[in-house]
């Protein structure tokens, strides 16, 4: 079983900046893919970022050249640095893993990302 606990959501101004952390534990060996989905109001969940254990990284394309998803592999530990943040960004935001070759999703609980004036 995979726990996995966001942080660093909540309210910013267009034009700036914030940084989410999502940390894994539980049992398993090792984690395959990790990274960030996103879910506004009435919409669908999707992609935002992932990063898999070799370092490769996928990116939506509404976000591409804003943010940056990063890995800190022997704390079990994936941030996203979120840029230039429009109000279309506004949504809460899941962290997301797979571990152990499986391809089950393992969620969070989400973290609220709101950018108004």
């Amino acid at each position: 079983q995979v726990q996995l606990v966001e942080s660093g959501g909540g309210l910013v101004q267009p034009g700036g900046s914030l940084r989410l952390s999502c940390v894994a534990s539980g049992s398993f060996f090792r984690i395959n893919v990790m990274g960030w989905y996103r879910q506004a109001p009435g919409k669908q969940r999707d992609l935002v970022a992932l990063i898999a254990s070799g370092g490769q990284t996928n990116y939506a394309d509404s976000v591409k050249g804003r943010f940056t998803v990063s890995r800190d592999a022997a704390k079990n530990t994936v941030h996203l640095q979120m840029n230039s943040l429009k109000p279309e960004d506004t949504a809460v935001y899941y962290c997301n893993a797979k571990v152990d070759g499986h391809l089950y999703n393992n969620w969070g609980q989400g973290t609220q990302v709101t950018v108004s004036t």
